[in-house]
């Protein structure tokens, strides 16, 4: 990694949620089936990153929740995307990568294919949420300049904005015998 300048602000992401700054910030998450989108503008030095758990909101979302909610893909993009107007800049000035998406459950999930299950309707979060983010930048006109998505296990990721660079640990899990 490269040295953090002087006074950067160290910023953690849950599930759920985004954050959007100057070249004095860092941003980190730990991913599972979640997708992580960052965002870095070269020019500008301006960077966000969104951490979203699910591919889509229910049907059945109270109405008196009208308010983007970032735990759901397109909202979580949404919010990303009125970060950057606010900044005065265009989406397509950004840089954009995608990470995440892993199976946390393969076995059970080769378990229930080989029953002859569906899983991937119903039990494939990880690859539910992988199609939103690839169609998301689709129907934006994004272009995805890299992405680590998929597999097995977990990642962590480290957002360093002033040079745009993500770092990505990524781990199997364990079987136990």
């Amino acid at each position: 990694m490269t040295p953090a300048p002087e006074g950067v602000m160290d910023v953690f992401l849950a599930p759920g949620e985004l954050w959007f700054g100057d070249a004095l910030t860092r941003i980190h998450t730990i991913l599972g089936s979640c997708v992580a989108i960052t965002v870095w503008h070269p020019h500008k030095l301006l960077g966000g990153m969104c951490h979203y758990v699910l591919p889509e909101q229910p049907n059945h979302r109270p109405t008196h929740l009208n308010a983007p909610d970032p735990y759901y893909a397109s909202d979580a993009l949404d919010c990303l995307l009125d970060e950057i107007r606010r900044s005065h800049s265009q989406p397509h000035e950004f840089r954009v990568k995608l990470f995440g998406g892993g199976s946390m459950f393969p076995d059970v999930m080769a378990t229930l294919q080989a029953r002859g299950h569906h899983a991937r309707d119903t039990m494939d979060i990880a690859g539910r949420n992988i199609d939103a983010g690839r169609s998301l930048m689709k129907r934006h006109g994004l272009h995805v300049s890299a992405e680590h998505l998929g597999g097995n296990g977990h990642r962590s990721i480290v957002f360093d904005v002033w040079t745009g660079d993500v770092w990505v640990r990524h781990q199997e899990p364990r079987h136990h015998d």
